[in-house]
């Protein structure tokens, strides 16, 4: 802690080191975006690059919290992962989908608009990627049956996993990163997003039913064919459904009380995990264990190295100071001005590096405003947290206005591409640039009268 507070206390200089930082920040920023080398390698390098020129040394790397890898966001994601990965093969996801659709009764309007519910609050309680990944192969079999369009259907998929996951901690990395930096807790995600999410998926209800209410026909003995369907037979292991399902709702629940409990949630994932494994009986966990998304960890592992060493050089306080002096010390000018850059900027590039970069900028002009505060009362400031809300909003949000703006964008277009239904980077703009500008809107309007004119 003495040597993490010296660190940060340290003035900075742009000296040769912080320019050899900043160079390796932006080449890795730019080679991501360019998408020419896969992002797990270029975290990798970049990071071990930090390291070899002793930028930063490994004991910060990997144990000084302001400078390294952040611990709790790594294990939250291998714990719910492995859980998610023991659930998805009983049928459980299938089973939702299909029941769904005959919930619909049928109706292909019916049917996009309790599938985009679906969609959000799994993406909510899980991760939108892992939830478009099971819901999409059901969406093609729906669509199918019953010969309409499903790249729609597709993408009001996409747009509900990204708004839905805004709604808590455990919904979207960037949410994930913002609640370890800041030391927010699952409630405060609900208490504070939740209700603006609510709002933004009435609206798109409401745009759904005028957009595609005329669109959306197909015949009688097709929608019969839907409800023919049996969402049992869709269950693979019941035994092992109960024993998830079980487990989740543990998890879930400790996500709720961890503040209460003093636990952080990559504790309770991790003991989630662990138990669902000690209950499924596996002989052998390297199936569980191995599709584990590990590229996606070693990218966040690689990242938080990158953006440490920038933090140490000074480049992130320089950024925060030119921050503070175009809004000069305005946080409502602040909130905005990160809200709508950040929903641009997570439309052009992954939402994940930009938020690792965002928040030790938050966190330094903070510092710059209240130098006198530390810790919670520091990172939890009244006046700061709406600048929070503003980045997670943004970020999120944000991953909506683009094919390449989320993973779970990515993961779509490419399962239809695969499916024989490419959705153009056009068409997509087509919906989601739209969608992005009014759920941001919403974002801007909602922030503002809670936190600026109601105040609480």
């Amino acid at each position: 802690m003495v040597q993490e507070t010296a660190e940060a206390a340290k003035p900075f200089v742009m000296d040769a080191t912080f320019w050899t930082a900043t160079i390796i920040f932006f080449l890795a920023y730019a080679v991501i975006v360019s998408e020419k080398v896969h992002k797990t390698i270029v975290a990798i390098v970049g990071a071990s690059l930090m390291l070899v020129l002793k930028i930063l040394e490994q004991y910060e790397a990997f144990h000084v919290e302001e400078l390294g890898v952040d611990w709790n966001v790594i294990f939250l994601l291998i714990g719910m992962m492995t859980i998610i990965n023991i659930l998805r093969p009983t049928g459980f996801f299938e089973y939702i989908a299909i029941k769904s659709a005959k919930i619909g009764r049928g109706e292909p309007l019916r049917i996009m608009m309790v599938l985009f519910i679906v969609t959000a609050v799994l993406s909510a309680m899980l991760d939108n990627v892992t939830t478009v990944l099971l819901i999409v192969p059901v969406t093609f079999l729906i669509c199918d049956a019953l010969e309409v369009n499903p790249i729609p259907f597709l993408i009001m998929q996409v747009m509900a996993s990204n708004i839905g996951g805004t709604a808590t901690l455990i919904g979207d990395p960037p949410n994930i990163m913002i609640a370890s930096k800041a030391k927010l807790n699952f409630m405060d995600f609900i208490i504070h997003l939740t209700p603006a999410v609510i709002i933004m998926m009435v609206v798109m209800l409401v745009l759904i039913r005028v957009v595609f209410g005329r669109r959306l026909k197909t015949r009688e003995e097709l929608k019969e064919r839907i409800m023919q369907m049996n969402e049992r037979e869709a269950i693979k292991d019941p035994v092992l459904l109960k024993k998830s399902l079980f487990v989740l709702g543990i998890v879930l629940t400790g996500f709720v009380f961890h503040g209460v409990l003093h636990y952080e949630p990559a504790t309770i994932a991790l003991f989630g995990a662990g138990l669902l494994l000690l209950l499924s009986r596996t002989h052998n966990p390297h199936h569980y264990l191995a599709e584990i998304e590990w590229p996606t960890i070693f990218f966040f592992i690689g990242l938080f190295i990158i953006v440490g060493g920038v933090v140490k050089v000074g480049l992130i306080k320089w950024m925060s100071l030119k921050v503070l002096e175009i809004t000069q010390g305005n946080l409502f000018a602040t909130s905005m001005i990160i809200m709508w850059f950040s929903a641009v900027a997570s439309a052009i590039v992954d939402n994940i590096p930009y938020v690792a970069t965002m928040n030790p900028l938050v966190i330094d002009m903070a510092k710059q405003l209240w130098p006198h505060e530390t810790g919670i009362s520091l990172l939890q400031h009244s006046e700061l947290m709406p600048v929070w809300w503003s980045l997670a909003l943004g970020a999120c949000l944000g991953g909506n206005g683009s094919p390449i703006g989320a993973s779970a964008n990515v993961i779509v277009v490419g399962m239809s591409e695969r499916a024989g239904q490419k959705i153009s980077f056009v068409r997509f703009l087509m919906y989601g640039a739209p969608i992005m500008v009014l759920t941001v809107f919403i974002s801007m309007i909602y922030v503002w009268l809670r936190y600026y004119v109601i105040g609480f």
